[in-house]
């Protein structure tokens, strides 16, 4: 695929191969991983306004970066335009570049509660967020199913919503609510969405390769792809998209992630950040089930690096 830079207002993006947020995931620390390797934006976990605009611990943790994230990018998530645009606009951004708002979020108590991709369901409402938070006179992107059912197909009408609304560019995940995370994505929904609008479109789901992402770009005609779940399985598919030369092994990175969370976090949130992350690492590869094992077992730091050091010892040794 066509590695190009993206213009988003005042921001430009260093490539158009981006890391989606994950829940549990796109902590400061994966964050920073993934654009070394080469993703040329991270998003923040996605963070609920409601919860926020009560000052929720759990919320203000999520926003946490430093100076050596470049481009700072925060997914935010509700359903009432005045508490998303409070939020867009309070203290709690002054540091990010780049606001994202999700508009596609299937899971049940998101999608009840009128968030999410519940918002396919009520362009009006969804606008009305998108000009609120644009007053934050940030950077705002939009991240969207292609519909609620897969005979409710809006990707088109929705991207044109978005543009007119202020939005500076859209990331379209080609499935619909009803199809979760699973099954081909409707490649000609994204395309559609890209015939009708001038901002920047990027390809989102069911990418879990180079080929799939080059398959994804040339049936969409999208100016870049998102990479969900996959990067936490591989990480460097962003150096093996971006042609970016990598010299370490998922044991230095793992290493490394330890090291850094530990910085910054305290030792539970390390642990339970790192056994998720190590496990997805550990993936399909023999003896892992052993090791997971002792994994949600280790109590504190120093049992979480020997174990990681025991799986990854061939890798290690190469280092």
């Amino acid at each position: 695929m066509e590695i190009k830079e993206l213009r988003l207002g005042n921001i430009i993006i260093p490539n158009n191969v981006l890391m989606a947020p994950l829940a549990g995931y796109t902590s400061y620390p994966f964050r920073i991983l993934c654009s070394e390797l080469g993703a040329g934006l991270c998003y923040t976990e996605m963070v609920n306004c409601n919860a926020l605009k009560y000052k929720d611990e759990a919320m203000q943790k999520l926003l946490f970066t430093t100076p050596e994230e470049k481009i700072k990018a925060a997914q935010l998530v509700g359903s009432d335009p005045r508490i998303m645009e409070k939020m867009a606009r309070s203290d709690y951004f002054s540091e990010f570049d780049i606001i994202d708002i999700n508009m596609g979020c299937p899971v049940p108590n998101v999608f009840k509660s009128g968030q999410g991709s519940a918002l396919l369901g009520d362009l009006k409402t969804a606008a009305s967020i998108i000009k609120g938070c644009k007053k934050s006179g940030k950077v705002v992107t939009v991240k969207f199913r292609v519909g609620i059912k897969e005979d409710a197909m809006i990707a088109g009408e929705f991207a044109k919503m978005c543009e007119d609304s202020g939005a500076d560019m859209i990331a379209v995940h080609g499935r619909s609510r009803n199809m979760m995370y699973y099954g081909t994505p409707y490649f000609d929904q994204i395309e559609q969405a890209k015939s009708v609008v001038r901002i920047p479109v990027i390809a989102n789901g069911g990418i879990f390769s180079v080929a799939d992402a080059e398959k994804m770009m040339d049936l969409t005609g999208a100016d870049g792809v998102m990479i969900a779940r996959y990067a936490l399985e591989n990480p460097f598919i962003f150096s093996e998209l971006t042609h970016k030369e990598i010299k370490k092994s998922k044991y230095t990175i793992i290493s490394e992630q330890i090291d850094l969370t530990a910085k910054y976090y305290d030792e539970i949130f390390t642990i339970l950040y790192i056994r998720r992350l190590a496990s997805y690492f550990m993936k399909s590869q023999k003896e892992a089930r052993q090791y997971k094992t002792e994994l949600y077992q280790c109590g504190n730091i120093e049992e979480l690096r020997y174990i990681v050091k025991k799986f990854f010892y061939e890798e290690r040794e190469m280092d």
